[in-house]
């Protein structure tokens, strides 16, 4: 009998080990608001980024990586749903009051990655950024994550007034003194007119929150995020997971903590000193998270993907986006194409430079790909990326990309953007403009008039995709 029931714990521990081999882990790491040219493995020096680097060097980089939108919540929406936002009226970027509104959020009937993972058996948390709808009908909780902790509208202050431990830039429509350009006082705080007003209300109704209720956070929010998901991590190491840790940073307030400031003291520009400093603040989160995988021993068990939300807004950050053209909130390259890789310890060859188009839609449609007994609801507009980056197929992920955001819009189709950049209430009066990415990465030359041929045949491929898509929720 002895023997028997050795047998059988044996074989049902070797069984249990399958499974979580078969079921790898997913963590997904949200940088907000950093720009394409601004990470050490992207071409930029002079912010040392060696964690979130160490993601490319051990698995693949994507020069050609999109996400769903050119600002925070329909990118989100679209990563979280693997689908474009448009279809189901999530087009605009809700902030400040907004967020409170019945009506503005992530709708109930989308099925999100958590959920669909959550129903097989992960164990699911979201730290961090939600911007998904800040009322009880939207609540993380109700979108398929167990466990959540941080804010839910579109920003936060990394650290409450009186700002201790940190320096921080704030936009103001009027200085003191009657100054223009910055004032900057003598206790941590600067004021700049550049960006023609005051800096937005983030924390107005948008408390820290652990589950649903709200608590008082005095540790840094990096390094707060940073606590909670290598707690998270050390908790459920033993089971399936979904981690997905959307930092805040370095979305504005511009406040960079005293140790990270004296780092990069050899900035002159403060204002690029504080972005600097909240870079470098995001990158050792990282490296806290990688750290934690290490000591649980899941790294080989776990696809780690790391990208941006959207552009970098150049002139309110100092962000780059080069080589690329424009920033957040426009249909450019700049706006669109963000800093994108992925880790899969074993199973992805580490080093790898994947130059075909790929899109954030693609995160859910490989972590249910890859995961026993794990389906993607049939709605979901990605592709498992492994067979591509492990060279089973040689294909391209998408010939196709979609957006639309007023009269805001654009495609990509193949090498070729058709690009339009309207206003509200002028979405059918501007013009058309077409770009060659495969020759002019940087949308210098538009090819419109010189190539009207191709011109109609991505005007009519927009029209048609354009009919897909529904009005807006809000």
């Amino acid at each position: 009998m002895l023997l028997w029931a050795f047998f059988v714990f044996a074989t049902l521990h070797a069984c249990g080990q399958c499974i979580a081999t078969d079921r790898p882990n997913i963590i997904i790491l949200l940088a907000d608001d950093l720009g394409y040219g601004e990470l050490r493995c992207q071409g930029n020096p002079q912010i040392p980024t060696p964690h979130i680097d160490s993601i490319a060097a051990n698995g693949v980089r994507f020069t050609d990586g999109y996400v769903a939108g050119p600002n925070c919540s329909p990118s989100r929406a679209g990563l979280l749903t693997g689908r474009i936002p448009t279809r189901f009226g999530y087009e605009f970027n809700p902030t400040g009051a907004l967020n409170e509104r019945p009506g503005f959020g992530l709708p109930a009937a989308e099925v999100t990655i958590a959920e669909t993972l959550q129903n097989s058996g992960y164990t699911t948390g979201l730290i961090g950024k939600w911007h998904q709808g800040g009322t009880a009908d939207y609540h993380p909780l109700r979108h398929g994550f167990d466990e959540f902790f941080g804010f839910t509208h579109e920003g936060h202050y990394f650290v409450p007034p009186p700002h201790e431990g940190v320096t921080t830039m704030l936009r103001r429509k009027t200085l003191p003194g009657g100054l223009t350009g910055r004032w900057v006082g003598n206790k941590g705080l600067i004021y700049t007119d550049h960006m023609g007003g005051n800096e937005p209300d983030y924390d107005a109704n948008n408390p820290i929150i652990r589950g649903g209720q709200p608590v008082a956070e005095t540790e840094y929010l990096t390094d707060a995020l940073t606590r909670e998901a290598v707690d998270f991590i050390d908790r459920h190491d033993d089971k399936p997971f979904f981690l997905y840790l959307a930092y805040n940073a370095v979305h504005s307030p511009l406040q960079g903590a005293d140790a990270y400031m004296k780092r990069f003291s050899h900035i002159k520009d403060i204002h690029r000193r504080i972005f600097a400093a909240m870079l470098a603040n995001m990158d050792d989160s990282v490296g806290a998270v990688l750290k934690q995988l290490r000591a649980s021993g899941l790294e080989e068990n776990t696809i780690v993907f790391f990208l941006s939300d959207n552009g970098g807004p150049t002139r309110e950050l100092t962000s780059s986006n080069l080589p690329l053209r424009g920033s957040k909130g426009q249909m450019y390259e700049g706006g669109l194409r963000v800093p994108f890789m992925m880790q899969w310890k074993g199973t992805v060859p580490s080093g790898q430079i994947y130059e075909k188009p790929v899109s954030s839609f693609d995160i859910y449609a490989t972590a249910a790909a890859n995961s026993e007994g794990v389906t993607a609801p049939k709605q979901v507009e990605g592709v498992d990326l492994i067979p591509f980056v492990t060279g089973k197929d040689s294909g391209i992920p998408h010939e196709t990309l979609f957006w639309r955001q007023g009269g805001k819009t654009a495609i990509r189709h193949g090498d070729w953007k058709l690009v339009r950049m309207g206003g509200q209430k002028s979405a059918g009066k501007a013009k058309w403009e077409l770009y060659d990415l495969a020759k002019d990465i940087a949308e210098e030359t538009n090819l419109a008039e010189s190539n009207p041929e191709r011109l109609t045949e991505l005007v009519k491929l927009w029209e048609k995709l354009n009919g897909e898509m529904v009005e807006p929720l809000f």
